[in-house]
């Protein structure tokens, strides 16, 4: 026989909630970001993880639809500079 202590874990609905949490961090992180670079790729990815931060009952609902809103300006964002520049590069100055 091994002595082996148990491994002790958070409960089921704990850990959904903790990373539901994160999943609202991230999404607020990756829609800020997504307004300067790849905001084709964050923008959605933010837009996603904000909604099943929400659907998971995060502590942190207002970050999760800050990172909804912002993955939709990332979007916004996008088609303004396709629409302008028909190209999605920007960039500061001349």
């Amino acid at each position: 026989m091994s002595a082996t202590s148990p491994v002790r874990t958070a409960p089921p609905a704990t850990r959904r909630r903790a990373d539901a949490d994160g999943m609202a961090v991230a999404a607020f992180v990756l829609g800020l970001i997504g307004l300067l670079l790849f905001n084709l790729v964050f923008g959605p990815c933010a837009i996603v993880l904000g909604g099943l931060a929400l659907s998971r009952g995060t502590r942190r609902p207002a970050r999760a639809l800050l990172g909804i809103g912002l993955g939709v300006a990332d979007l916004a964002v996008l088609a303004a500079l396709v629409t302008a520049n028909q190209s999605v590069i920007w960039q500061f100055g001349g």
